[in-house]
């Protein structure tokens, strides 16, 4: 194990993980360079090195200087209305190539670990009769899931031709204070009382509250048990919808308004509206299996669901008024 002095440096350090991810580091008190994008980014890691865009030809030298191990979570997540020309190439020019170039330079240094925040849309996009685990043969179906699996297989292959350590994590939907997308809408939608058609969706979700997964990444940094692993995380308490409506209802002091509605009529008038997506991650299962983070790296998610959505309540509570 490397000693506490050894640096982190971390991509995406201002993003929703990213900022976990600091706090995190900061309280094991590890050295930290956070690579940022722009030299009017702000953050709160010691030491900062700008890099400008993550692509290709990033040149990631400088910030590699004097570094242990990365953590590498910035990535073209998902774009709204993407009016890009060729979507996927955009995806891969950062999720891929990007990945690639910061692999590559990283082995040069002599970096001896890389961790990649991967996604479980590498797994694909729902389950039926079992979790998803590690050994699964990847079935991504759009390009954030596609261009994650072949940044995967990139990053392992230069693992075995350089040596570097490459962990790799495959979180489902992320939670907790700063989240944003459709969870801060379902948030906004229950704090107004607007009745909500999903109190006859019988489905199953992970989750993993985004300091829990912040401290699986810390710890995935130094375990030797992780060198070349892949590993799914979540919290391992998994939700319906409905389930999940009424428990941040309650952090909220508000009943949950669930009207009951086929989830068949709902996924269609979802459908005629554009929004077909989102009725199927409201409906359908996505269960993950993480022992196996568990069994070899001891790990454990340091807060309950419970807690995670009442941080998430409050940190809403706050931002709002």
């Amino acid at each position: 194990m490397p000693p506490n002095n050894s640096r982190i440096l971390v991509t995406g350090a201002t993003g929703f993980v990213g900022q976990a991810l600091l706090a995190r580091l900061k309280d094991s008190e590890r050295p930290v360079r956070a690579a940022l994008r722009s030299p009017t980014s702000i953050c709160a890691a010691g030491e900062n090195a700008v890099v400008g865009h993550i692509g290709p030809d990033t040149d990631w030298r400088q910030a590699l200087q004097n570094v242990d191990s990365v953590v590498h979570l910035a990535a073209r997540t998902h774009v709204l209305d993407d009016s890009h020309a060729d979507p996927l190439a955009a995806y891969r020019d950062i999720n891929v190539l990007g990945s690639v170039r910061l692999a590559q330079q990283a082995a040069a240094a002599g970096v001896r670990r890389l961790v990649f925040l991967s996604s479980v849309k590498v797994n694909g996009e729902g389950t039926a009769l079992s979790p998803f685990t590690e050994t699964d043969v990847p079935a991504p179906l759009d390009a954030y899931g596609i261009t994650k699996l072949e940044a995967e297989i990139a990053l392992r292959r230069i693992g075995v031709e350089t040596g570097l350590e490459i962990v790799i994590l495959r979180p489902p939907l992320v939670y907790g204070p700063g989240v944003k997308g459709n969870l801060l809408r379902l948030l906004d939608l229950i704090d107004r009382g607007i009745p909500l058609p999903l109190a006859s969706i019988r489905n199953q979700r992970s989750l993993v509250n985004v300091d829990n997964l912040a401290d699986a990444i810390a710890c995935c940094v130094d375990a030797p048990a992780a060198a070349g692993a892949t590993y799914m995380v979540s919290d391992g308490e998994d939700v319906s919808t409905p389930g999940l409506v009424g428990k941040l209802a309650a952090a909220m002091g508000r009943s949950p308004r669930l009207l009951p509605c086929p989830p068949a009529l709902l996924t269609f008038g979802a459908a005629m509206l554009g929004k077909h997506a989102l009725a199927l991650r409201l409906t359908g299962s996505l269960v993950v299996d993480s022992s196996r983070i568990r069994q070899d790296l001891s790990w454990q998610p340091r807060s309950s669901l419970d807690q995670g959505l009442k941080a998430m309540v409050r940190w809403y509570h706050r931002d709002k008024f």
